[in-house]
C-alpha cells in the first residue's frame, strides 16, 4: 500500500496515512486518462457557434445584372458566398459535441490520475481540514505551511462554502469534493490537497 504523510493545517507533521491500493496504486493508463480528459472537454463545450447561409442573410433579391452582355461573370444573387456580405458556405452550425463514456472507462482514468499523483508524491492529507469563517489568508497560511506554491486542488469530503470562499481569490488554487472529483482536475494541478474524512470517502466511492 502506497503511504502518504499525513499533516495538520499548520504544517507540522501528524504521521503517516495508507492509502488503498485499488484507488491509488494502480499503473497508469495514460491512453485512458486521455480519453477521459478529451470527452470532458468536449462535454463541456456550449456548441452555440452558428453561421448564416445565403438562404439567411439580408437581400439578394434580384439578380445584380443580365446574364450576359456585360462581359462580366454571370451572378444570380449578391447573397452568394463569393460576395461581401453573402452567405457563409459550410460554416459551423450549433450542434452538441457531448458524448458518453463507458463507466469502467471513467472510472479507470480516476484511478490512473490518483495513483500518478501518488507516485509522483503530489499527494498532501490534511487530518483536519476545517475552516471556522471565510478568511483567505487562512487557506493561503496552510498553503504556505504545507510549501505549496504551484496549482494546487483541494478536496474536502461534501462541498464546503467556507473552504471554498476563502480559496477563491487565491490564485492557481481551486476545490472540490468527492462526489465531483474529475480526472481533468487532478492532472491540471500540480498538488492535490485531501481532507483526511475525503480519502476515506475516496476508498469508498471509487474502489
Amino acid at each position: 500500500m502506497p503511504k502518504v504523510d499525513l499533516y495538520k493545517m499548520d504544517g507540522s507533521q501528524a504521521g503517516t496515512i495508507e492509502l488503498s491500493d485499488v484507488i491509488f496504486g494502480q499503473e497508469v493508463n495514460v491512453s485512458v486518462m486521455h480519453q477521459v480528459v478529451v470527452n470532458y472537454l468536449a462535454n463541456q463545450r456550449q456548441g452555440t457557434q452558428s453561421t448564416k447561409t445565403r438562404s439567411e442573410v439580408s437581400g439578394g433579391g434580384v439578380k445584380p445584372w443580365r446574364q450576359k452582355g456585360t462581359g462580366r461573370a454571370r451572378q444570380g444573387s449578391i447573397r452568394a458566398t463569393q460576395w461581401i456580405k453573402g452567405g457563409i458556405a459550410l460554416g459551423p452550425k450549433p450542434r452538441d459535441y457531448s458524448y458518453t463514456l463507458n463507466k469502467k472507462v471513467k472510472r479507470l482514468a480516476l484511478k490512473s490520475a490518483l495513483s500518478s499523483k501518488a507516485g509522483e508524491n503530489e499527494i498532501k492529507v490534511i487530518e483536519d481540514l476545517k475552516v471556522s469563517e471565510i478568511k483567505t489568508k487562512t487557506v493561503a497560511d496552510m498553503l504556505k505551511n504545507l510549501n505549496v506554491n504551484d496549482k494546487a486542488l483541494i478536496v474536502t469530503c461534501d462541498k464546503d462554502d467556507v473552504i471554498v470562499k476563502s480559496a477563491r481569490n487565491i490564485k492557481g488554487v481551486d476545490t472540490t469534493f468527492v462526489n465531483v472529483l474529475n480526472v481533468y482536475d487532478i492532472l491540471s494541478h500540480d498538488q492535490l490537497i485531501i481532507a483526511k474524512e475525503a480519502i476515506s470517502k475516496i476508498e469508498e466511492v471509487f474502489a
